[in-house]
């Protein structure tokens, strides 16, 4: 079985920059980071570092500077997590998600809207 990798919401950062950016190099993205998070380059190479040891991205052999690409996709990821939270809170329940959303949240027109037009594709899919 394959174990989930757990990634911190910090880490989540650097993901979202590999997942936008790849390939990109360790340089690149300390840059970024630290204009737009305020992230010193010690705390970037650290999170880089935590990423790789977990194997969710992986530094390019003997490239310098150090080309980071990721090894793990965001909608794989992003599945894991959703599955994971539905498990937790929800009894793995999309239904009551959805149901405890719509009950809680005050949605636009075009929201709804939206929302209708996903389950009409939904629908059609199963057909």
């Amino acid at each position: 079985m394959k174990k989930t990798i757990k990634i911190t919401d910090a880490e989540w950062e650097v993901m979202k920059l590999l997942w936008e950016k790849s390939p990109i190099t360790s340089s690149e993205m300390i840059k970024i980071l630290g204009s737009t998070i305020g992230w010193s380059p010690t705390t970037i190479y650290t999170l880089i570092s935590r990423l790789v040891k977990k194997k969710a991205l992986v530094i390019d052999q003997g490239s310098s500077p150090y080309i980071c690409r990721p090894l793990l996709s965001q909608s794989d990821y992003r599945k894991e997590e959703r599955t994971s939270f539905l498990k937790k809170v929800y009894n793995g329940s999309l239904n009551l998600f959805i149901k405890n959303l719509l009950e809680e949240e005050e949605l636009s027109e075009a929201e709804i809207d939206e929302l209708k037009t996903l389950l009409d594709i939904a629908k059609n899919k199963e057909r």
